[in-house]
């Protein structure tokens, strides 16, 4: 593990025992899996050692939630990220997986174009501070991928590249106005896409997306944080993308006073780009008198996708990278409810940990998508959602005929299952939910300039009501068997909460029932 790169210059001291028994553990099952294979271990990107207290205070963390923004990926960059970005003093570190000519990109373009002038304007333009953006991703296009160099140190692309093959702005134009663009990628054939999504200010604030720079309108989400767990995802940056580059170098300092002229400097963000979307909606957590309990989980890619093609074959356990044994942990410890949202449900792991949750008595809620991205499902996962969501189906009505012998053995009987699929409000019929409901519902649809999610694309699971996750994780076989993930967990009931309300509020009338143990 080069600890060299870990920046932990503005870390406070923290008490390992401050989430429950949770972390304990979780950690003791992560040891235990690097101790069996150590081998393993070393070839992860990025890779920590679970016995490490330095790379422990690396996952586990605190942070301040300020903000959970809902929308499809265009109103949520237009609205929350591309406004962070122009705001920035020094810095910016931009990762995302997917990079194509979208609403997104063009938003993104204009913001550019804008602060390069707003900054070339400025009363003293010489004084100002140089500008570092850095912007990451993984995929562009197919040949892209097939061609793209396996090196850890990825591809660098040149200016001369940058408007033809990203559409950015005239490298002359961001260089005179002392903008620094820095833009690399890195893949692994054969499908190991580094799927993370995160947008990291001054090293100061951070926002974790599910959303693409990607012309697609699905429903995703978006958190802000401020506090140490800034610090974790500057040391996944750096371990991943920026191996040669010190961070934990503290960025230049500012007076006060220049500080407050700053501030009056900056590109006013009602000149950008907004997207509206019929979906947009903005949860503001309540306010805690400490920062949240927070693990930064970060999940390696992996060449090998452990594909078994003989039926009879058991289904190969996932690596176990610090995401995924969490979640997995998360499962195994739930006793009242899971909560589950993600594109995609093809990993058999999770199904089964969910079938074991079912049998305890928890109560299980999902929410999925019937036909989206069916060829990337059926290459990376050999099966698509909607086969998965039949089989678990069909597996939980085979444990059901086995539950009033359980009952009289003393089992707690088997949870509530509750499956539904996703659908743009446009297409559902409207139900008996009220004259006012009906009347939001028609103004959305006849309003031809917000952008209505087609696809479900957000990745949240909330377990008990207290244990929040969000990040770039599905619940499907690339995410969990090939692709390089990130995840954050908050611990705090108050939280869960007011994100499982915002959510409930976007999803009325976007959702079609499947399954419903209660009434099938």
């Amino acid at each position: 593990m080069p600890h060299d790169y870990i920046p932990l210059h503005n870390r406070s001291q923290r008490d390992m025992s401050y989430s429950s028994s949770f972390v304990h553990k979780f950690l003791k099952q992560l040891q235990h899996h690097q101790q069996q294979n150590p081998a393993a271990t070393r070839w992860h990107l990025p890779s920590y050692d679970a016995t490490d207290e330095v790379d422990q205070q690396v996952i586990i963390s605190r942070s301040s939630p300020h903000s959970f923004q809902l929308g499809t990926g265009a109103s949520i960059f237009t609205s929350t990220l591309i406004p962070a970005i122009v705001s920035a003093r020094c810095e910016v570190i931009f990762v995302t997986c997917f990079w194509a000519p979208s609403k997104t990109l063009s938003a993104i373009t204009d913001a550019l174009v804008k602060l390069a002038d707003h900054r070339r304007h400025l009363p003293n333009p010489h004084d100002t501070e140089p500008l570092t953006v850095r912007i990451c991703f993984s995929s562009r296009s197919v040949f892209q991928k097939l061609l793209h160099p396996q090196s850890r140190d990825g591809y660098t692309y040149s200016p001369a590249e940058w408007q033809k093959k990203l559409g950015l702005p005239d490298p002359a134009l961001l260089d005179e106005a002392g903008i620094r663009l820095q833009v690399k990628s890195l893949f692994f054939l054969p499908f190991s896409v580094m799927h993370p999504k995160f947008v990291i200010i001054d090293r100061q604030r951070a926002f974790i997306p599910s959303c693409n720079v990607s012309w697609e309108p699905w429903l995703e989400g978006c958190v802000e944080i401020t506090g140490d767990a800034v610090a974790s995802l500057l040391s996944f940056y750096a371990l991943t993308w920026e191996k040669h580059v010190d961070f934990r170098k503290p960025l230049p300092t500012t007076h006060d006073s220049r500080t407050s002229e700053l501030q009056g400097q900056l590109l006013d963000p009602q000149h950008l780009i907004f997207v509206p979307s019929s979906a947009h909606h903005l949860v503001l957590p309540p306010a805690s008198s400490a920062p949240l309990p927070t693990l930064v989980l970060p999940s390696s890619h992996h060449q090998n996708p452990q594909f078994r093609f003989l039926p009879w074959q058991p289904a190969a356990k996932p690596p176990a990278t610090p995401l995924n044994v969490a979640m997995l942990e998360l499962f195994e410890q739930a006793r009242q409810s899971i909560y589950l949202q993600t594109p995609n449900l093809t990993c058999e792991p999770v199904i089964a940990a969910l079938l074991d949750a079912l049998k305890r008595g928890v109560h299980v809620t999902i929410v999925t998508g019937r036909n989206m991205m069916l060829l990337e499902q059926l290459v990376t996962a050999g099966t698509t959602t909607s086969w998965c969501i039949r089989s678990l189906v069909r597996r939980f009505r085979k444990l059901r005929t086995h539950a009033a012998h359980d009952l009289e053995s003393g089992d707690p009987g088997l949870g509530h299952l509750r499956i539904s699929y996703f659908h743009p409000r446009s297409a559902a019929k409207p139900g008996k939910r009220g004259r006012q409901a009906r009347a939001a519902n028609d103004a959305q649809i006849q309003d031809p300039e917000e952008e209505e999610p087609v696809h479900t694309h957000l990745k949240l699971t909330i377990v008990d009501g207290e244990f929040t996750v969000l990040g770039s994780g599905n619940m499907d076989r690339a995410s969990w068997y090939t692709s390089q993930e990130l995840g954050v967990l908050f611990h705090d009931a108050a939280f869960a909460e007011s994100v499982r309300e915002g959510v409930d509020l976007v999803l009325d009338q976007r959702l079609s029932l499947v399954f419903d143990s209660l009434y099938s």
